[in-house]
């Protein structure tokens, strides 16, 4: 089967190459449709509705736009040889160890991640907290792919896609994984649905598309359940968050101590709060440097200050976990697993909560950045991963780690995502502009 796969890979290698390319040009032929313009791939640019056109200014560019897109290929490749050989053909997964690098990352980490998108619209638009309203779109802009990816995850874990729809009409309300599949798929839409009146704002500058669809209405429509949305969302987040960490209080003889608790869903809905607060800080500060923008560096010290409180409600919750249980000792024992805990708790709480708390350090664009990513890094892919991995290989007997193809699939998502987003920040209007919020 050795050769035949080389082969499929090379096949489905050049074949993803040649649909992404073909995507890409029916899409901005049907742009240009939906603009008024002839219709032609060598049309000129439209000034209301710009449409992305690659471009090569250097050699160095070309060569990265093809090594990303042979990474699309391979990845494209690797999932399909999931779907035909079932998913040992390209991770380590066993009856021994059903969960891994994608459930760990892609899932419960990704769902963290992206939890900012209702952290930050519930502070404006519940809490009345209009000064962070520059920061509402890119969150939720987050959030929005960050539970696609997800979704394309789960489908890849779980495999034939094609009875997706089952779940959606036989409510298996007893399942807390029916209840964490459900919860993917409303919060998905209603993300969807938030994130239309960004579409819309640049859609209404062309005269064309307007008079075939009626922009203004849905922007009106949507502006007035928009506060109900909001809610709907800041609501069902909490569910979800809380339902990703009772998955593992199920299992109370295979999670080691350090992490099994009773209060797991509260633990992770805790963490979401401060993975919601830092994520908008790595985001904002990335895409200043990649768009040469301003940064609102008031905004995100205060997001900062406030994830520094979280971070320290999180911390107490924890030791006083450990000590009522009366596993703390555990965390002084010579083994991967108090050491896993202690990079966890120690980069990804400790060190960001006091860093966060001390003011002329998070004033600093390049404290803030690194403090964050600490938070993104350790306090939340470690602790998903810990708790998926880590935490579960003394109770499997063994150590349990990813393949290079589950390492490629993950990079391979992971890189779509931070693609889109950039590329919706340079086409869409989601960060405000430079006249509208003072850059420092």
């Amino acid at each position: 089967m050795g050769l035949f796969v080389l082969q499929l890979l090379g096949i489905v290698l050049f074949v993803g190459i040649g649909v992404s390319a073909v995507t890409i040009l029916g899409l901005r032929y049907i742009a240009y449709r939906m603009a008024g313009q002839p219709g032609t791939l060598s049309a000129s640019d439209y000034e209301a509705f710009p449409i992305p056109i690659i471009r090569f200014a250097s050699w160095k560019k070309a060569i990265r736009t093809l090594l990303l897109a042979m990474l699309f290929g391979v990845g494209a490749a690797l999932i399909l040889m999931r779907f035909v050989y079932g998913i040992g053909a390209i991770s380590n997964l066993s009856d021994q160890f059903a969960w891994g690098l994608w459930i760990g990352v892609d899932v419960m980490s990704g769902i963290a991640l992206a939890s900012g998108a209702f952290v930050i619209a519930a502070a404006v638009h519940i809490f009345r907290l209009k000064r962070f309203e520059p920061l509402v779109r890119p969150a939720i802009l987050t959030g929005l792919l960050g539970y696609l990816l997800e979704f394309g995850v789960m489908t890849v874990e779980v495999g034939r896609p094609y009875n997706f729809w089952q779940m959606l009409i036989h409510w298996e309300y007893h399942s807390i994984l029916w209840a964490v599949g459900i919860c993917v798929v409303v919060v998905a839409g209603l993300l969807f649905v938030e994130f239309l009146p960004v579409v819309f704002e640049r859609l209404r500058e062309s005269e064309a598309v307007t008079r075939r669809v009626p922009i203004s209405s849905l922007s009106h429509l949507l502006k007035k359940g928009w506060i109900a949305l909001v809610v709907f969302g800041a609501v069902l987040a909490t569910v979800h968050q809380s339902s990703l960490g009772a998955m593992w209080v199920l299992v109370p003889a295979k999670l080691y101590p350090l992490w099994y608790s009773l209060y797991l869903p509260v633990f992770f809905w805790i963490s979401a709060l401060a993975a919601g607060l830092t994520m908008p800080i790595v985001e904002s500060i990335l895409s200043s440097r990649a768009f040469k923008r301003g940064l609102e560096l008031d905004l995100l010290a205060d997001l900062a200050k406030a994830s520094s409180v979280v971070l320290l409600v999180y911390l107490i919750a924890r030791g006083v976990d450990l000590v009522t249980r009366g596993v703390w000792p555990l965390i002084f024992q010579p083994n991967v697993q108090a050491a896993a805990f202690w990079l966890e708790v120690g980069l990804g709480v400790i060190v960001p909560a006091i860093l966060f708390a001390i003011k002329p350090l998070r004033h600093r664009p390049a404290v803030l950045f690194n403090g964050a990513l600490m938070v993104v890094l350790f306090g939340i892919v470690l602790n998903r991963l810990n708790v998926s991995m880590v935490g579960i290989w003394p109770y499997a007997g063994y150590v349990y780690f990813p393949s290079w193809m589950e390492i490629a699939v993950t990079v391979t998502l992971i890189s779509f995502g931070v693609i889109a987003f950039g590329l919706a920040v340079k086409y869409l209007p989601i960060f405000p502009e430079e006249g509208e919020h003072a850059a420092h």
